[in-house]
């Protein structure tokens, strides 16, 4: 009875906290961007943005960086800073204040525990370059200037990010490993240990630079000092002056040669609470025996400590108390106290439901579970609502519906034959086989120079040996030809949206023309379905435009139904109500079109018509009305989908760096990542989910695109981030220099530094310096998106004319290689950090935008919002160029509250949707993004969706 009575008692004062919690805190539910506060005798106290960026080592600190993802659900993450020098008591209040801010969120974020110099690279990305703690405890009053500059002395640790640490001024501190910065009044210096990388020297320039701008203004020299030399430089002198003289620096073991820890196997606690006096204070760890590890094991009502060495994760179920959650917490810091553990281990704590993809892939076992995509439906919902309002309201737009690459370029296939290659005629190109596998160049124009891009299209049904030679032939045209194309590996069915873009129109056929298929199904008695225009054949209709559509040949034999001895192959069952398709047979040709089609469906559906039967009176069928004779031809009537088919969303793309030794594939994400990632003597990967690019500096240890390719097939299957990657996910390899602009979309692209020489050491003075090389490669605008109004109709001539569309081809190539042969008699067809610019002389609106404001936004690849129809901003605005990207300057003004999405007066008539934000005045736009236009639209459009959706425009 008493226990039932405390247990009440516990439940209300849970649900008082809860509620208290939710008042205090609930204008950070949608809040996006960065908030830090600072314990200040005993109180949470908030910190200027002018100070984000500026830790004190005797103070505690909880920051919080909320972005928003494409379901409209704000994603948190809560950082808990402790310098050096904190107070146990302001240590202990700021963990437990982190907790019940997560509580007051939902208990949906992720908990990190941050101890100074062991920050965890992610919680470091949101202040790039580099944090430099200082001395004393945060203040909220006016502080006190110290006349007297000190001369300090760094470290710095780290190729990404970089761990700064203050250490003592004296040569000893001094070794061959590092890179250290010495930072005196007149002079900063920079010296290379002899065994440090050129990458962490590179980001050590970084340090120079911020300390350069932030402590004296912008005004001092800077001296790089290399390890080992010390003869006839004057600057050298100098520095081993400062410490008394020069000494030769003890030799140590280098890096790479120290014995790296084998990885621990994981260890699993149950974290029990202790009741006294009625109050939670005691956690009592006991491990869980096991041989292997599934969620199953992680109950609700329970808190569970995962022990990974260099990892502590604190799971705790949904079903626990705040006060439980607390004294579990406590007992995790005990026990790394107890083991001195403290200040080599990260603790992240989870609460059921949050779990990170690290804490998952411990776990041999953990279901995958669909989220609900509501948004689609809301769309809709919205649309209807303008329709109901008379609006004219065009179809919701496709994500990445932009075109991000030049269609008006020149297409060559060839079809891979035994080990040879086939040239495909011309007229046949559009037409592919998924028995067979094919070759695809295509030619387009850069600013400056041609571009190459090649695609090896591995059919569904295409033999092993074909595949092969598909991209070892592949392989062989690129490493023939001058430059460094562009090229995938892309399986039928998994195509990304380039490759439909650059073929315009495409019908792929079942079976194949390939010598090895056809001895491949003799041998297995299996009967050829190869399209012949006299068989039955079902084609279901897709694409986004005129210029991208395809007709795709479904199974014939999709589902059986045994009766008696007979066996009947339904092909109806690939029917889907969500499509248009086109029903061949040898006499007649039949339309259908599903009920849940679009009118831009059914004109699809006209056009394709002309190309796959232009001689037949087609038979027009709607879904629901189909005469028998339709379904004979089917074979019989069977169950197809009659739901809506969602295409689900994807969020930010994610960026690895990654080493490939001896088939070992080691990766590392890089949080917040920008352009400046991509550091040429590395190797990276960026994936999107749909597909992956594997990135090669010029300075890299990978030397040909197959090894490039590997690493990427490596990538998918570890699935680093347990998101379930497919291994035919299409792969991209893709060389420094030579960034196609459906790449660069995902950075804020600069292509003055994608074209400069030297390493990344080199490249970085020259920056600092100001004497940046001149560019031999004109610059690129990565992430303008390509009209078809805006191409010439002379360029986009092609061979197929039945819808007025042609493209020109070019002619064979002339490719080395004795098994390439030309064969025309063949009948075959992502919130960006508080980063201080560095190099403000590229980024001038960036500079005192992200001082004021904190944040810049982070985004995903957003689905276009709906548009309104009564005009366009173009017919109220003129254009402005931003390198060379046009930006919309408007005479119409609305204010921000009219324009919002949510908005109790909104505007009616004389806007486009798409682009709300362009109605805002400079004054309002300031206000609301925290940045001018023009930095606004330098960012990528996936960042600015992100941004746009964050403040209901979008």
């Amino acid at each position: 009875m008493h226990k039932r009575r405390w247990k009440l008692i516990q439940y209300f004062r849970e649900r008082e906290l809860r509620r208290i919690l939710t008042e205090e805190f609930v204008f950070l539910a949608t809040h996006c961007g960065l908030e830090i506060w600072c314990i200040e005798n005993l109180r949470l106290v908030p910190v200027p943005k002018s100070s984000y960026g500026k830790f004190f080592s005797g103070s505690a600190y909880i920051i919080l960086n909320t972005v928003l993802l494409k379901s409209s659900s704000p994603q948190h993450d809560i950082h808990y800073w402790l310098g050096n020098d904190v107070k146990e008591v302001d240590s202990t209040l700021a963990s437990d204040k982190a907790l019940e801010l997560d509580a007051a969120l939902g208990s949906k974020a992720v908990q990190f525990r941050e101890v100074q110099g062991l920050e965890t690279e992610k919680f470091l990305s949101y202040f790039k370059p580099c944090i430099i703690p200082i001395e004393g405890v945060f203040s909220s009053g006016p502080g006190e200037l110290n006349c007297e500059y000190q001369i300090s002395l760094f470290t710095c640790k780290g190729d990404h990010v970089v761990h700064v640490k203050e250490v003592p001024f004296s040569r000893s501190s001094l070794n061959h490993n590092n890179v250290f910065v010495l930072d005196t009044a007149s002079k900063i210096f920079l010296f290379s240990g002899c065994n440090s990388s050129i990458q962490e020297r590179a980001k050590a320039l970084e340090v120079v630079q911020y300390i350069k701008e932030n402590k004296h203004n912008g005004k001092c020299d800077v001296a790089t000092i290399e390890d080992g030399k010390f003869v006839g430089d004057p600057d050298v002198g100098e520095f081993w002056s400062l410490f008394g003289g020069y000494a030769p620096i003890p030799r140590d073991v280098p890096p790479s040669l120290q014995k790296q820890p084998d990885i621990p196997n994981a260890k699993l606690f149950w974290l029990q609470g202790s009741l006294i006096n009625r109050i939670t204070t005691q956690g009592k760890l006991s491990q869980t025996v096991c041989n292997t590890m599934n969620k199953e094991m992680l109950e609700s009502n329970k808190c569970y400590m995962l022990d990974c060495d260099n990892e502590i994760f604190v799971w705790m179920g949904r079903n626990t108390s705040i006060t439980e959650r607390k004294t579990s917490i406590s007992a995790a810091e005990d026990f790394l106290k107890s083991q001195d553990r403290s200040m080599r281990s990260h603790l992240t704590f989870l609460t059921e439901g949050s779990e990170t993809a690290i804490f998952r892939s411990y776990f041999d076992v953990w279901p995958q579970f669909a989220e609900l995509r509501l948004y689609e439906e809301g769309r809709g919902k919205v649309a209807a609502m303008f329709k109901q309002q008379g609006y004219d309201v065009k179809e919701l737009p496709e994500e990445d519906c932009d075109l991000f690459i030049d269609c008006s370029g020149t297409l060559k296939v060839w079809r891979v034959n035994d080990d040879e290659l086939f040239l495909v005629p011309v007229a046949d190109q559009t037409k592919l086989f998924s028995g067979d596998c094919y070759v695809v160049q295509y030619k387009y124009p850069g600013n400056g120079r041609d571009e190459y891009l090649f695609y090896a299209w591995l059919g569904r049904g295409a033999v092993l040996e074909d595949r092969v030679d598909a991209i070892s032939c592949m392989n062989t045209i690129v490493d023939s030809m001058k430059g460094d194309s562009v090229l995938a590996q892309v399986i039928e069915e998994k195509e990304p949206a380039e490759f439909f873009l650059i073929f315009q129109t495409l019908i792929v056929f079942k079976g194949g023309l390939s010598t090895r298929y056809k001895r491949y199904i003799t041998e297995k008695g299996i009967a050829d379905d190869t399209y012949d225009e006299k068989k039955t054949a079902l084609f279901r209709v897709q694409g986004t435009s005129p210029n991208n559509m395809q007709a795709i040949q479904v199974d014939q034999e999709n589902k059986c139904y045994k009766k008696g001895k007979d066996t009947f192959h339904w092909v109806s069952s690939s029917l889907n109500s969500s499509y248009c398709f086109i029903l061949q047979t040898e006499t007649s040709i039949f339309t259908w079109v599903g009920n849940l089609s679009s009118a831009r469906d059914h004109d699809l559906l006209d056009r394709m018509l002309d190309l796959v039967n232009p001689t037949l009176q087609p038979i027009s069928v709607r879904e629901g009305s189909e005469p028998d004779v339709f379904w004979k031809a089917l074979g019989g009537k069977a169950e197809y989908s009659r739901e809506k088919e969602i295409k689900g969303y994807l969020e930010d793309p994610h960026l690895f760096t990654c080493s490939f030794t001896d088939g070992d594939l080691k990766v590392k994400e890089i949080f917040n990542f920008t352009q400046d990632d991509l550091t040429t003597e590395d190797v990276l990967i960026l994936d999107c989910y749909r597909e992956i690019y594997v990135w090669c500096g010029s300075h890299s240890n990978v030397r040909s695109k197959k090894q490039a390719l590997e690493i990427g097939l490596r990538f998918l299957e570890i699935d680093i981030l347990v998101e379930e990657l497919s291994l035919e996910t299409p792969i991209y390899v893709i060389s420094e220099g030579h960034e196609p602009p459906f790449f660069t979309r995902f950075f804020e692209w600069d292509s003055s530094k994608a074209n400069m020489h030297g390493n990344s050491f080199e490249r970085k003075l020259a920056i600092l310096k100001g004497t940046m090389q001149k560019i031999q490669v004109p610059s690129r605008n990565s992430w303008k998106a390509y009209s078809t109004e805006n191409t010439p109709d002379s360029s986009r001539s092609r061979a197929v004319s039945s819808n007025g569309m042609q493209r020109s081809v070019s002619s064979v190539s002339n490719v080395s290689g004795s098994n390439l042969r030309s064969s025309d008699h063949q009948r075959i067809s992502s919130v960006s950090p508080i980063a201080r610019s560095l190099f403000s002389g590229s980024h001038p609106d960036h500079d005192s935008t992200e001082n004021e404001t904190g944040f810049r936004g982070q985004g995903g690849d957003g689905d276009g919002p709906l548009a309104v129809m009564p005009s366009s901003p173009s017919e109220n605005a003129g254009l402005d160029q931003i390198n060379g990207v046009e930006i919309e300057v408007n005479s119409l003004i609305f204010p921000y509250e009219r324009l919002k999405v949510v908005a109790d007066d909104p505007v009616t008539t004389g806007i486009d949707v798409t682009k709300r934000e362009a109605y805002l005045s400079e004054e309002e736009f300031q206000k609301v993004f925290g940045m001018t236009k023009t930095a606004f639209y330098k960012l990528p459009k996936w960042r600015q969706d992100k941004l746009k959706r964050s403040v209901h425009l979008f």
